[in-house]
């Protein structure tokens, strides 16, 4: 059974950091790729970040040089570092993992979402 669980999120203040994780279980991790997406009340969901089996880092552009996504294999465990946090990154972010097949995607997880409000 597969399992994405992240944890860390919740309210800070303009300015402040939090530090996502997601624990994945159930999959063989060094062959997934790993994302980070967020959704607002009645907005799409969107990838904030991602990285790859190999470890490339991809951005939206607006978070670009205040997030940091990273992953632990020997942990089965991704990381967001979101510094200099801002009151339009307020949504739910969602972990997901991707196993790429060659030609498409031949999995795709999901968390079950951690809620991150920035607002004084």
């Amino acid at each position: 059974q597969v399992q994405l669980v992240e944890s860390g999120g919740g309210l800070v203040q303009p300015g402040g950091s939090l530090e996502l994780s997601c624990a994945a279980s159930g999959i063989s991790f060094t062959m997934y790729d790993l994302g980070w997406y967020r959704q607002a009340p009645g907005k799409e969901r969107y990838m904030v970040a991602r990285i790859t089996s190999r470890g490339n880092p991809e951005y939206l552009a607006s978070v670009k040089g205040r997030f940091t996504i990273s992953r632990d294999n020997a942990k089965n465990t991704v990381y967001l570092q979101m510094n200099n946090l801002k009151p339009e990154d307020t949504a739910v972010y969602y972990c997901r993992a991707r196993q790429w097949g060659g030609i498409l995607y031949i999995a795709d997880y999901w968390g079950q979402g951690t809620q991150v409000t920035v607002s004084s």
